[in-house]
């Protein structure tokens, strides 16, 4: 039986422009049960960690990495499901009541929702379009394979595939839920949604950056490896 503490986990490198929004949004859920908000931070050298101590319940360094960021935050996590939400990323006011629905049917193991970018333009929708259409549909199978830009799992369930893998630049995401999958369902929940930063893609390019995207997709599933530092750097 899963309990009522949720540990939302949020991990952040240089977000001073991105992650206050995302840490009032969820200082302002309807969510009627206990939950934590942890910020694990890779060594941010500008006021990342300063803005997080406003909202944040903890605030932990670690070393740089998104995969050791999320595994740490969950190291010193209270609850019983964990929520993983980017840091450049807004929960609609009812996510963590919708997520926590999801876990009431038995033989569930993780949730997430629609994600939607922090946008006016309208051809910034398509690449995300395609997202929610291809993370549904994997849901349905054994191998499902979603971004944890805003995506819950249990903590036990967790714990025994291992979190996150650490060596991976891209793509630790659809690792840790294709072996969720092969445990218990994963749902997609359409009854509310995460809006996130269309930055990278503005970056690339929007055409580009979706082409990118399923050329690390494909190479991960093909030949199993990660994708090389330098295909794959941030944008601040």
């Amino acid at each position: 039986m899963v309990g009522r503490m949720i540990s939302v986990i949020v991990p952040s490198l240089n977000e001073e422009k991105y992650i206050e929004p995302t840490l009032k949004a969820l200082r302002n859920q309807d969510y009627k049960g206990e939950y934590e908000i942890i910020v694990v931070d890779g060594g941010s050298k500008d006021k990342t960690v300063k803005i997080a101590k406003k909202y944040a319940d903890k605030v932990i360094v670690v070393g740089k990495g998104i995969g050791k960021g999320r595994n740490e935050g969950a190291k010193v996590a209270k609850g019983d499901i964990f929520i993983f939400v980017d840091a450049d990323t807004i929960l609609l006011f009812n996510v963590l009541t919708e997520i926590k629905k999801s876990f009431r049917k038995k033989g569930v193991v993780g949730a997430s929702c629609p994600v939607l970018p922090i946008s006016a333009q309208v051809k910034d929708f398509m690449p995300y379009w395609i997202y929610n259409l291809f993370a549904k549909s994997t849901t349905k199978t054994d191998k499902s394979r979603l971004a944890t830009i805003c995506f819950a799992c249990r903590k036990d369930v967790f714990e025994k595939v291992g979190g996150f893998r650490e060596d991976d630049k891209i793509g630790e995401d659809f690792d840790l839920t294709e072996k969720l999958s092969k445990i218990g369902e994963i749902r997609f929940t359409e009854e509310t949604l995460a809006m996130t930063s269309p930055r990278r893609l503005r970056h690339w390019g929007r055409l580009k950056g979706v082409g990118k995207y399923m050329g690390f997709y494909l190479t991960r599933l093909i030949t199993g490896s990660s994708v090389e530092a330098e295909k794959y750097v941030p944008v601040r």
